[in-house]
């Protein structure tokens, strides 16, 4: 007989908010509605959320039918609020602009694909009401990937370890948080924003729950191979100057060897009598040296565009419309 897990009757009637950033969502977001309505009513019929709790849809500047759709949920349910920005600005934009304007003493985030089972939102509001501030959505697994996006994903995750990135590991952007740490999260002004890389700085008191992340329920990803490696170079610069410092040591260790190739030329052509015949000898430590100078300059270029958007101090966002 399976144990089931029942409410505390300590527990209060928790105020949730859940924020869905959306864009291009036409084809999943009617199901999504389906589920998180029918979930909202299970967690209060079991008195973990109170009635007056509300489901959030950011409308990224999408350019089908999703904010015809949220407009048309709002109309029929009580508990949908929509939020549509001026123009498309990112997933982090809008979950951003979706957390700051939500009300609820919890708020979750959660993506419109359904590929995050939303049946662990209950385990997190268990964990919410035990005194987590925090509570972050981990997959258990990646078999769901593809061997390629596996691979990467994993190395990504144990680079930013490497480089001193606090980051929780197969994690993205499910979690929840209290209205506590959302007032925190809001003191954080920078443009180029890497919420997996921020809300650990946050500290208060977390917790995990572990899920299985099945397949997008229908439509395309939002996430190509080139907004990916985007983010994966946003998450190294944002929170790392380890790549700024290899470049000194890569600098030193060009520099000795090309000294110890200057103390073998002279050894060679006075000791030895010898000499190094062919052009090799002279053009591939120039490629070398070209290779790692351009690379260099590339880093460097990476992290003066973050100052260069920073400083300008523009809005992250525009809200064209609430409902």
């Amino acid at each position: 007989m399976e144990n089931i897990v029942k409410p505390k009757l300590s527990f209060k009637n928790t105020k949730l908010s859940v924020v869905v950033p959306c864009y291009n969502e036409e084809e999943v977001l009617p199901e999504t509605n389906s589920r998180l309505l029918e979930l909202m009513k299970e967690m209060q019929e079991l008195g973990l959320v109170s009635q007056d709790s509300f489901i959030y849809y950011v409308d990224d500047g999408s350019k089908d039918k999703t904010w015809e759709l949220i407009s048309k949920f709002n109309q029929q349910h009580a508990c949908i609020r929509g939020i549509k920005l001026s123009r498309n600005r990112g997933h982090q934009n809008a979950l951003i602009a979706g957390l700051f304007n939500a009300d609820g003493e919890a708020i979750v985030s959660i993506d419109a694909d359904l590929q995050d089972d939303i049946q662990v939102i209950k385990e997190m509001i268990y964990k919410f009401n035990e005194g987590c501030e925090i509570v972050y959505g981990v997959r258990s697994s990646r078999e769901t990937d593809s061997f390629f996006k596996r691979v990467t994903a994993q190395l990504y995750y144990k680079l930013l370890k490497t480089m001193g990135v606090d980051i929780i590991y197969n994690h993205a952007d499910y979690r929840l948080m209290s209205k506590r740490v959302i007032d925190c999260l809001k003191d954080f002004n920078e443009v180029n924003l890497f919420l997996r890389g921020i809300i650990p700085q946050l500290g208060f008191n977390t917790a995990t729950v572990y899920y299985e992340r099945g397949e997008r329920f229908a439509g395309e990803s939002k996430y190509p191979l080139s907004k990916m490696l985007a983010l994966a170079a946003d998450g190294v610069t944002s929170f790392s100057v380890v790549p700024l410092r290899m470049i000194t040591w890569i600098g030193l260790g060009v520099s000795l060897a090309s000294l110890a190739m200057v103390v073998w030329i002279f050894v060679a052509k006075f000791a030895l009598e010898a000499t190094i015949p062919g052009w090799a000898s002279t053009v591939l430590p120039i490629y070398f040296i070209g290779g790692i100078q351009l690379l260099s300059i590339g880093i460097l270029g990476e992290y003066l565009s973050k100052v260069y958007m920073e400083t300008k101090q523009r809005p992250r966002f525009f809200i064209e419309e609430i409902r």
